[in-house]
């Protein structure tokens, strides 16, 4: 990518950490909200160069992760249905339900593809016009845009055999429910830059003035992370809790109207749960009345009946930023990327993963191979 090694330069991360350095004078804990800037943090070993005194806490900003058991259940029901085409973004299929997942169904003969957008979906279903085809709708308001666009596609053309498994959620509702939970330690948090790139960020201002909180946009890049964190605890230490953009480069205070727009149309918000987390209020969206003939799960009357997850999974307290990984007896033995208890060991966003990915040794693990 043109100009990303002036936001890996080495010099230039030890100058903010210095900064950071010089500015703090008690500690801090800070969420990363978004799963891509965890997964930068662990791999650049962004913590590492951060005083004692700061403390990153990983957010539940993993959309794969937050995915509730019994829309997973949905799932593997439709995929394992005759007359049916499921199409999914390939991080979904390991994701386990309460009894299999997609891998497994595609294994026993289900037709279940990967696909790299929801309008391949429409056009596959645009194709095969004696079958039904689902996309799997699973993302924060970064990939609400796309899928709605297809719901749109698929209305106008008049493709009736296809539909859509929502599993949206939204970001700021999910900000409010760590701040209002009784164990909440979160002072400050880093924005999800490309969650801002569509919605911007006047969602923000209100959190950050209720509950005294810090709210910096923020990139994925080393050199971006650290920025964010010398502006939270700048404005820690100062007393201020406003929302920050260092971002500009790529977010807009009022984000992209046009992709605001198409979400609007085809849909609504509305509550959601989230996995390990449980139901939060007005933290996702459903389609519309008006495009509920796109809706898979009223198409094929799936039941919306929660279920168990695994027991020993503390994937919901990792989320929520009470535990780490590595707090977790079953981490890199009895869960593992192959053979995961819960989601954030599956998808390259969750904490579990990266953890497993890049600090195995710390946890006491042998490790093979390091691919950084």
């Amino acid at each position: 990518m043109k100009y990303m090694e002036e936001y890996r330069d080495a010099s230039g991360a030890q100058q903010f950490a210095k900064a950071i350095k010089a500015i703090v004078t008690q500690d801090w804990h800070i969420m990363e909200i978004c799963g891509g800037q965890t997964h930068s943090i662990v791999k650049f070993g962004i913590d590492t160069l951060l005083p004692p005194q700061i403390t990153l806490v990983h957010g539940p900003g993993c959309p794969v992760c937050v995915t509730p058991v019994h829309i997973i259940d949905q799932a593997t029901e439709m995929a394992s249905r005759s007359g049916v085409i499921f199409c999914s973004f390939g991080d979904m299929l390991r994701v386990p339900g309460s009894k299999t997942d997609l891998l497994r169904v595609k294994a026993s003969g289900g037709d279940v593809r990967i696909v790299y957008s929801p309008l391949d979906a429409v056009r596959i279903a645009q194709e095969n016009p004696d079958k039904e085809v689902v996309f799997f709708a699973v993302g924060f308001e970064t990939t609400a845009p796309a899928n709605a666009m297809a719901v749109l596609q698929a209305c106008r053309g008049g493709v009736n055999n296809f539909s859509i498994l929502v599993s949206h959620v939204l970001v700021p509702p999910a900000m409010e429910a760590i701040l209002w939970s009784p164990i909440n330690r979160i002072q400050g948090f880093l924005a999800a830059g490309h969650v801002c790139t569509v919605m911007g960020y006047t969602e923000y201002e209100p959190i950050a003035k209720k509950y005294n909180v810090p709210i910096v946009v923020t990139g994925f890049e080393p050199i971006d992370i650290l920025q964010g964190v010398y502006l939270c605890v700048k404005q820690l230490e100062e007393g201020r809790a406003e929302v920050e953009n260092p971002y500009a480069r790529a977010v807009k205070r009022d984000g992209n109207s046009s992709a605001q727009e198409i979400i609007t149309e085809v849909f609504e918000i509305t509550n959601r749960a989230w996995r390990g987390i449980g139901e939060i209020e007005r933290s996702g969206l459903g389609l519309r009345k008006k495009y509920q003939d796109f809706d898979a799960a009223l198409k094929f009357g799936l039941s919306s009946t929660e279920a168990r997850e695994d027991t020993e999974c503390i994937s919901g307290l990792v989320m929520q930023g009470v535990k780490s990984p590595h707090d977790c007896p079953a981490f890199g033995s009895r869960c593992t990327p192959e053979k995961p208890l819960g989601a954030p060991m599956v998808s390259n966003e969750g904490a579990c993963s990266a953890y497993y990915r890049y600090r195995r040794r710390l946890a006491g693990l042998e490790v093979e191979d390091n691919d950084s």
